[in-house]
This record gives C-alpha cells, sequence and structure tokens, in this order.
C-alpha cells in the first residue's frame, strides 16, 4: 500500500508545504495527534516535542483554554468579515503589554506582519531604502530575502531566483551584532534609510542572543537619522516576557511585528506601533493593508486564551523548563570533552557542537552541522524531537513539566555519546 509519504510527494512540492518538514530523515514525519509535549507520530508512537510548530505553541499541543474558547467561536461561526469583540480584547491585551497606548493591524502570518511593518516605515518616512542584518529571518517577502557578503554594509542581492534584484539593491544588509557596522551604515546612507528591522534574538540562526548595547546602538542611532526601528518579535513575542525582548532587553521600538504565540497556533500576524505612526495604516491613511483573514475570530480567542494562560504563570513554567533542558544538554555533553555552545534565552535555546562561542553568524557557520544532524537523529530514535536544522530554535513549553524533562534527560544521555562521541 502506498504511505501517506509517498502520496504526499505526488501531489505537495516536496511532498511538504514548507521546506523545514522536509529535513528530518528519511523523510517528513507524519503526525497522528498531539498532546501537551507529546506527538503521536505514524511508526513511532508518543515523541517528546521540541519544536512546537517552530514556536507557536507555549502551552504545548491542545490545551484545554485554548480549546475550549475555539469550540465556543466555532459554534458562533467563524468568518464574518465584519468586527467582533474578541479582535478588541485581543488587541487591548497585546497593546497593554507591548506598546501601552499603541495600536495594532492584525494579519495572518508574521510574514506579512513585517512586510506590513517595512511599507508603512517607508510610507511614514518617504524614504525607501531598510536595513537588516545577516542571520536574521523576517519572512518569505521579497524586500527581506536578500543576503550580502562581509562588508560592513552591502546592498542586498536577491536569496531566491523571483526576487528581482531592482528591489533587492532597496535592501542594505550589515552583520548582526556588529555596532560598529551599523554606525558606518548611517553614516554613509542614514538619510535614506525608513527603518531598520531586526530580530532582537536571531531566532533563525540558531539562538543568538544581542551583544550588550548593539539593541540600544540601534535604538539611538534611527532615533538620530529620523528611522523607524522595528523589532521582529514573531518568535520573541510573548516569550522572553510579556512585553517581549523590548521588556526583556529594557530597549523600545517604533513598530513591533507579532505572530506565532499570539495566535495560540492558529495562523496570525500583527503590527503594533504608536497611534501617530499606526495612523497612516488604511482606512486612517494613505498605507495600504487589507485582508480577508485579517482578525479570524478563531486565532483571536485562542490568542486571547493563550495569553491569559500566560499571565497567570505559564510564562514563566516554560522558561525553567528550558533552564532544565540546557543543564540536562551540559550533563550530557561535559563528560565527552568536546566543544560545544549552548545559547539560550528563557525558552528558546541551540545547541552548536565544535565551537566555544556563538554571537554573530559566522560562528553559527563553523559549528559542526553534521554532529548536530547527528544528535537530532539519535534523539529521534528514542523519540525526542528537536529541530533537525541547527539553524533553526529548541523550544519548551510549560507542558514540558519536570518529569518529561527528566525522561529527555535520559535519552539525552546516550544520544549525545552515540552522535558526538570520537
Amino acid at each position: 500500500m502506498e504511505s501517506l509519504v509517498d502520496r504526499a510527494r505526488r501531489v505537495l512540492v516536496g511532498g511538504v508545504n514548507s521546506p523545514a518538514r522536509a529535513l528530518t530523515r528519511p523523510g517528513p514525519l507524519v503526525v497522528e495527534s498531539a498532546s501537551g509535549p507529546y506527538l503521536n507520530v505514524d511508526g513511532m508512537g508518543r515523541v517528546v516535542d521540541y519544536i512546537l510548530g517552530y514556536g507557536p505553541l507555549i502551552l504545548g499541543h491542545s490545551p484545554e483554554p485554548v480549546a475550549e474558547a475555539v469550540r465556543e467561536q466555532l459554534g458562533r461561526g467563524w468568518l464574518y468579515a465584519a468586527l467582533a469583540e474578541a479582535e478588541v480584547e485581543l488587541a487591548e491585551a497585546v497593546a497593554r503589554h507591548v506598546m501601552p497606548g499603541g495600536k495594532v493591524r492584525f494579519v495572518n502570518s508574521g510574514t506579512e506582519a513585517t512586510m506590513t511593518a517595512i511599507r508603512l516605515a517607508r510610507g511614514y518616512t518617504g524614504r525607501d531604502l531598510i536595513l537588516k542584518f545577516e542571520g536574521n529571518y523576517h519572512g518569505a517577502h521579497d524586500s527581506v530575502l536578500v543576503s550580502a557578503g562581509s562588508a560592513a554594509a552591502s546592498l542586498g542581492v536577491p536569496k531566491s531566483p523571483g526576487v528581482p534584484g531592482s528591489l533587492a539593491r532597496l535592501t542594505l544588509v550589515a552583520p548582526y551584532n556588529s555596532v560598529d557596522a551599523v554606525e558606518e551604515v548611517f553614516e554613509e546612507r542614514g538619510g535614506d534609510i525608513a527603518a531598520v528591522i531586526v530580530e532582537p534574538v536571531a531566532g533563525n540562526y540558531g539562538v543568538i542572543p544581542p551583544r550588550r548595547g548593539f539593541l540600544e546602538a540601534l535604538r539611538r542611532l534611527t532615533s538620530r537619522h529620523g528611522a523607524l526601528l522595528i523589532f521582529d518579535e514573531v518568535i520573541t513575542g510573548f516569550r522572553l516576557a510579556l512585553g517581549g525582548a523590548q521588556e526583556y532587553y529594557g530597549v523600545r521600538a517604533d513598530l513591533v511585528t507579532l505572530g506565532k504565540i499570539i495566535g495560540g497556533g492558529f495562523p496570525i500576524g500583527a503590527v503594533v506601533g504608536p497611534r501617530h505612526i499606526m495612523a497612516h495604516l488604511t482606512p486612517e491613511g494613505p498605507v495600504f493593508n487589507a485582508g480577508t483573514f485579517n482578525g479570524h475570530p478563531v486565532s483571536m480567542v485562542a490568542g486571547l486564551a493563550t495569553i491569559r494562560e500566560l499571565e497567570r504563570g505559564a510564562l514563566k513554567r516554560a522558561s525553567e523548563a528550558a533552564r532544565a533542558l540546557e543543564e540536562a544538554f551540559r550533563d550530557a555533553l561535559d563528560p565527552l570533552g568536546v566543544d560545544y555552545t549552548i545559547n539560550r534565552v528563557e525558552s528558546m535555546m541551540q545547541v552548536f557542537p565544535g565551537v566555544g562561542e556563538v554571537s554573530e553568524p559566522s560562528h553559527v557557520s563553523a559549528a559542526d552541522a553534521k554532529a548536530y544532524i547527528r544528535l537530532h537523529e539519535a534523539l529521534l530514535r528514542r523519540r525526542v524531537l528537536v529541530t533537525p536544522s541547527i539553524h533553526e530554535a529548541i523550544f519548551t513549553s510549560s507542558a514540558h513539566a519536570p518529569e518529561v524533562v527528566e525522561e529527555t534527560a535520559e535519552a539525552l544521555r546516550s544520544a549525545v555519546r552515540e552522535a558526538l562521541s570520537g
């Protein structure tokens, strides 16, 4: 009988609908159900999940408060194309934590959020250029699918066929965590830059925290030159703190993009900003944004239920689980005497074999990616799932209770010896 994976490969590009799902070996995992910290994987049974949908599921899979809110909403209908109370309540909660006194525009993904924020920054400032950083990922739209060389700053070049070079050249790219490079960019092009967009913690190149003073320098330079500072908190929003990286690092952005957690596992994105900037979006202003599914009722109630649980202590429990998981990794790795780095910021982390420091993307490139893949595969054989790519993050949730992490620690001890010894 033809397998589901074989059927998928006949009708889906690469057998998947997002490239990262194809990285597990020997092929995409087929998930039958999920609950708490576990996936039920075809052919394997129960697997401890540390991918968690690549970040949204900070309460774990199918948490009852979210499920109950969704069931109630489905009983009332699920698409109105009109205003509903849930989107106002979620906007109030998001603004209260992220930008008190500000306004919110809900969209449908992190990609839409960063695309809208960049368009808004260009419309607000009347400038065309944006500055992004190597190793930062801001979604799959043309303005940010660019990369550059190792110079202090370079004009963007397309990272994917289909991205026009003329558009990519409106994006400047600088090394992440380099204040000197950013200062040089602003000295040369400051009057043309509409915005700097940054992942406050680089969560799509492993996990790379900001160096001391880096975010503060971005705030100082953008303010001095009349550019906007955009924090892409699609990953860090409501994960590092209820106020996200802004609260965690004490640096305020002009615009914040959100996604993942604020939808409770349902599709969502958001742009949050002060009233005088957000007023430039339609229908109040001329900068266009619209969407049939913007403010989708199911995403709204799921996100609101999630934030309420985080306010009640779930955020702290997710971070405590990550702290215990980091200790388990170190306890397993230290006896081997191998070089490694673990970067962790609250409930997101990554392990980098073969290097003693990871504070910029070049350090990730120097890590032993093959050893990491072997570790991923050895853990999966022991029914523990971490991301198959060293460039992604390992996440914990409030559902990863101490006994779940201890279960993982037992698997780690043998998996690390298998993958990294000799």
